[in-house]
């Protein structure tokens, strides 16, 4: 009933017409680049959770570079990670730290799939999330991953 009320919610306050995001034209696309240190610590499977092969994990990052951050959150995924292999994965974490010298928090939301070895991934800002002088922080970031090493390369808008 909650979702439904939400849906109704969203549906009704979109103006026909109305582009959302052009306030966000006027503002500049700046970019952020530097590389992170991650630990991901595997949780028990919870049967209650809907699927014990529904895998928990909590995640650690520490980011570097343009934007000096810790971060804390944690990941769903299904599939055997073989090679060749699908799957798809979620996760919500809260990023707290300083943006070339905007200091404050923000939440990023992952979505990634593995289809046949072929991976997508997405990396964005959960709208309106952020904080200090990060609000109205708004982008996506690409994570690679070379030889082992993570890097990020961030495109935002900040007003």
């Amino acid at each position: 009933m909650k979702t439904l009320l939400l849906c109704l919610t969203l549906a009704l306050t979109v103006t026909p017409g109305a582009n959302p995001q052009a306030s966000k034209a006027a503002e500049a696309t700046q970019h952020a680049t530097g590389s992170f240190d991650v630990k991901i610590a595997p949780q028990p499977a919870d049967a209650t959770a809907g699927s014990p092969s529904i895998a928990r994990m909590l995640i650690d990052k520490h980011f570097h570079g343009d934007l000096e951050a810790t971060s804390k959150g944690t990941m769903l995924a299904v599939g055997s990670g073989a090679k060749g292999s699908s799957g798809g994965y979620v996760a919500l974490e809260i990023v707290t730290g300083t943006l070339k010298g905007h200091t404050g928090t923000f939440f990023l939301q992952h979505t990634g799939t593995m289809m046949r070895g072929t991976p997508t991934l997405s990396v964005t800002v959960v709208p309106d999330s952020g904080t200090g002088q990060l609000i109205g922080l708004a982008g996506a970031m690409s994570i690679n991953i070379v030889d082992g090493k993570h890097s990020y390369d961030f495109e935002y808008t900040l007003p």
